[in-house]
């Protein structure tokens, strides 16, 4: 039995530890990827991007917020992110 939760503690600690050691590897790229998907899913709509689809399964294009001058500015791509923002969210995650 005390092996037992010896192997549970190792696995929480492990599991823990884990987004830790990910948060140090990610790369410029993957930072990237991760600020559009925070922005996408903070938008309320189907159409943040012009590559999103409508409800009917077409493509947004002109019609999304990203098209659209004013309101909503969703980050749909990665020229749309500065390398001082970059290093702003690896900051934030503390890696």
């Amino acid at each position: 039995m005390n092996m037992m939760r010896i192997g549970i503690l190792a696995g929480v600690a492990l599991t823990l530890a884990m987004p830790a050691v990910a948060k140090e590897t990610m790369t410029d790229a993957q930072i990237r990827q991760r600020i559009i998907r925070e922005s996408l899913s903070s938008y309320p709509g189907n159409c943040a991007c012009p590559y999103s689809t409508m409800s009917n399964g077409r493509s947004c294009g002109g019609r999304s917020a990203y098209s659209k001058p004013g309101g909503r500015s969703p980050i749909c791509y990665d020229s749309d992110i500065t390398d001082a923002q970059v290093q702003a969210y690896r900051k934030r995650l503390g890696s």
